[in-house]
């Protein structure tokens, strides 16, 4: 969540990142509520001190004065009772319209007014031609019998999948050589959790934002969440703490991921582009505040070394402040050319979320002048595997339905350099 120094002092600021991210929030209704607020924890505050004092005289007076005190007692009494109670009301609809308030821009975020004004500030490769038609990859899969389309819908529900024989060693080798490229640049492994508390869901913002698209898994018995991504349970790791920053914390995370997926129903349907349930392998980064810029430069770069080795086309994009999500001040994401498809599709993305999610989590560092400060955290999505597992079929299939594998990945498929 942003400063709340920062929306009180300089409101025309966040007016203008709420006006350029396309987002419906009355500032103005907040600030009221604000100064409300804040009045009544001073009336609240003066009332328990007159309450403490009165206490204290009551034992002290006689017993023809005691009685008028009492008096005096209820009617402080009543009066704090009645402030307490519109308290907690003001603090509800405070927080309501805190939570929604996005985060600032970096000054080098795209500005537009639509998503379809994101800006490619790089092309890598031209897109793939082949000299006969390319078929898309479910094509090839349903051919090669690498996915099960009757089995899925019957054992779980639409959208979720068996996949089968050589695809599952390309996925395993995919995530074996990502994790492997990403701890030679320092990363630290970590498998989290894929179960977490409302806590979690709160502090990487996904809640009260996104309920709408997680899985809840036995209301008001365990009250946990399938998380949509693993930067939740591996940003949420570090909270309530106060981390030794003399280097970055560094983590790349595998998990399965779970999104209901509820806004985008019979879109890219076909395949597994767009399903419930999917594996990725994300960064997480929490760093001193003055390093997350040049930390969000190296962890896009990672993703696009990851890229070129495997030999995908792809464009860079500087994700416009139409399409960014709250926590992000800046994102880049990636999108691969599938030759199948004709088409340009996201394959990563890394956001720098400043201190979004730090402040919710309560996760500091002491700078060199011992002063406690709130870290910054950021998160890449290195590989969504199927979307990589789609790339690298539509870039490699041949004539003949078969798919050469990425030089790269031949040492994780046990000398398999063609399925």
């Amino acid at each position: 969540m942003l400063d709340i120094k920062i929306i009180r002092n300089n409101p025309d600021l966040v007016k203008d990142v709420i006006k350029k991210r396309n987002l419906k929030l009355d500032l103005d209704a907040f600030l009221e509520i604000d100064r409300e607020k804040l009045d009544l924890i001073i009336k609240v505050d003066s009332y328990r001190a007159i309450k403490n004092k009165v206490s204290k005289e009551i034992p002290t007076l006689s017993n023809e004065e005691r009685p008028a005190k009492i008096a005096e007692m209820k009617k402080v009494w009543d009066e704090l009772s009645m402030l307490e109670e519109k308290q907690k009301e003001v603090e509800e609809s405070w927080k309501f319209l805190y939570y929604k308030i996005p985060n600032l821009l970096d000054e080098t975020a795209a500005i537009w007014d639509t998503d379809e004004w994101n800006t490619i500030e790089k092309t890598f490769w031209e897109p793939t031609k082949f000299d006969f038609k390319a078929k898309e990859h479910w094509e090839i899969w349903e051919k090669k019998g690498w996915i099960d389309i009757d089995k899925w819908s019957e054992v779980s529900w639409a959208r979720f999948w068996y996949l089968k024989w050589d695809l599952v060693l390309l996925q395993f080798a995919i995530i074996n050589y990502v994790v492997s490229k990403l701890m030679s640049k320092g990363f630290e492994p970590i498998l989290p959790p894929v179960l977490v508390r409302e806590q979690a869901m709160f502090g990487t913002w996904f809640f009260p934002a996104w309920e709408d698209g997680i899985y809840s898994v036995n209301p008001g018995e365990d009250d946990l969440f399938l998380v949509g991504t693993s930067e939740v349970p591996v940003t949420s790791y570090h909270g309530n703490e106060v981390l030794d920053l003399e280097k970055p914390k560094m983590y790349v995370a595998y998990s399965p991921c779970f999104r209901r997926e509820a806004w985008s129903a019979w879109k890219d349907t076909r395949g597994i582009l767009r399903w419930h349930q999917f594996d990725k392998v994300e960064m997480v980064v929490f760093c001193k505040n003055d390093e997350s810029k040049a930390m969000h430069d190296f962890m896009v770069w990672v993703e696009e070394e990851v890229r070129q080795s495997l030999g995908i086309p792809y464009n860079k994009m500087n994700i416009c402040s139409w399409d960014l999500w709250n926590p992000a001040m800046k994102k880049y994401d990636l999108e691969a050319w599938m030759p199948g498809q004709q088409k340009f599709r996201e394959v990563t993305s890394c956001s720098n979320v400043w201190e979004y999610q730090s402040r919710r989590l309560w996760i500091k560092y002491k700078d060199s002048n011992w002063d406690l400060q709130y870290v910054h955290t950021l998160n890449g999505t290195v590989s969504a595997i199927w979307r990589c597992l789609i790339a690298i079929i539509e870039n490699y299939q041949t004539v003949d339905w078969d798919v050469i594998i990425p030089e790269v990945l031949v040492p994780f498929m046990w000398g398999k350099k063609i399925i």
